[in-house]
């Protein structure tokens, strides 16, 4: 091989910063390379990032392997002790120039091989000009990383670091450099995005970033946040969710679980009451609003009872995208040494609140039918309502806006029937 390839895992952060990996790798002049961004939420994805290492060694003997991401910067041993790896770089170290350009041609020593420092010690997020983000019709915008909170199952805060924020000036310059290479759909992402603001003067908020982002730029014609955290939503965010058509009618909430004893244990600062108001509060505004959540069945300590409660959250709330994680105890974490429920149990409790989620997608889809919704086109075949269902729209040309009437669906996707185009 030749140049700079990236393979990504995890989230949409993750995603936006392989743009920047593979520009500063080519600035410094990296060729023949593999780069490995890894992920470390879950026991399964440091699993799947090390099979990923060890197939591209295969495929690529000659190539160097330089590993990065949450997963070297939680267990950066794991992976320098691979031979298949050539570097381990940490999560701060990914995004600089320097670290490509001081990796010696031939081999490296122990000493070489590994850096990775120390994440805690980083005070800012320095902002990351991208001009596109391959393979993907909307774009991602980096707005906020690490997280000052302390959820007892998540290892994310020691691979990430304190929340940090980028300052809402460099925010809206790469939202214009991304609005003027043709995007015109911004998912703006972070590991606590609604913590954004705190550490920058003046405290501003998500918010109100949506806010100076949406009036600075008209050519953004949709905006979407990632995952957000009910409990941190500022009245700037409602005020939007009400009255700007332009932020998208989705959201997806880090929910986690439906019972207050475990929500306790998990250190989450929402109660099951507080979820389902907010959840309720936006639907008032916002009628057509889909739900997206994240939930853990099998938390430490779980009893059949709680387990109950997450499903019923689950429905109460009518969450149309229901992201199910069966708990997996990640070392370091207090979680991980409490009382454990049997993995079998774990895996059936995650199949039965999948199959709830799937029911429930159902019924969203099935509430999609005889509606007239605008789509974006992407490169699969595939497209999203503004409520981010996906619908089937095979040949069409992708980046554009098409407008359609829902005939049906297949379970999966939306049947569509067109009516207007808009190559905007």
């Amino acid at each position: 091989m030749s140049g700079v390839d990236v393979i990504t895992f995890g989230c949409r952060l993750n995603t936006y910063e392989a743009q920047v990996m593979r520009a500063e790798a080519e600035k410094a002049g990296l060729n023949n390379a593999i780069l490995v961004n890894t992920c470390a939420v879950t026991g399964e994805a440091v699993r799947q990032a090390r099979q990923a290492i060890r197939r591209a060694r295969r495929e690529n003997p000659h190539a160097r392997i330089i590993v990065t991401g949450c997963a070297t910067q939680v267990e950066k041993q794991t992976f320098a002790d691979m031979p298949e790896v050539d570097a381990v770089l940490g999560n701060e170290e990914k995004l600089k120039s320097a670290s490509y350009r001081s990796l010696p041609d031939f081999g490296v020593s122990a000493e070489e091989k590994l850096r990775v420092n120390d994440i805690m010690s980083v005070r800012e997020t320095a902002p990351q000009m991208v001009k596109l983000i391959e393979g993907h019709v909307r774009a991602f915008i980096q707005v906020q990383n690490g997280c000052d909170h302390r959820c007892t199952f998540c290892i994310i805060p020691y691979g990430r670091g304190n929340s940090r924020s980028v300052p809402m000036g460099a925010v809206v310059d790469q939202a214009r450099k991304l609005a003027d290479s043709g995007y015109r759909e911004i998912v703006l992402t972070g590991v606590d995005a609604t913590s954004y603001g705190a550490d920058l003067p003046g405290t501003p908020t998500l918010g109100l970033l949506a806010k100076t982002l949406l009036k600075q730029l008209p050519d953004i014609l949709r905006l979407r946040l990632s995952s957000i955290d009910s409990i941190e939503v500022d009245h700037h965010l409602m005020d939007l969710i009400a009255d700007e058509p332009r932020l998208m009618p989705h959201l997806h909430l880090s929910l986690q679980h439906g019972d207050d004893m475990v929500l306790k244990r998990m250190k989450r600062r929402h109660s099951r009451a507080d979820a389902l108001r907010f959840i309720e509060d936006v639907r008032r505004l916002r009628p057509e609003v889909s739900f997206g959540a994240d939930m853990i069945a099998g938390f430490p300590t779980e009893t059949e009872e709680m387990f109950a409660n997450a499903v019923s959250l689950a429905e109460e709330a009518r969450i149309a995208h229901l992201h199910v994680f069966p708990y997996s105890p990640r070392e370091g974490t207090p979680a991980a040494r409490m009382p454990q429920i049997d993995r079998a149990l774990v895996k059936e409790r995650a199949a039965r609140l999948r199959a709830t989620g799937l029911q429930l997608h159902q019924s969203h889809l099935d509430s999609m039918v005889g509606t007239q919704q605008w789509l974006l086109v992407e490169n699969n075949g595939l497209a999203h309502t503004e409520n981010f269902t996906a619908a089937a729209v095979p040949g069409l040309t992708p980046r554009t806006f098409v407008q359609a009437t829902i005939t049906g669906h297949n379970g999966k996707h939306l049947d569509i029937q067109l009516m207007a185009a808009d190559a905007a």
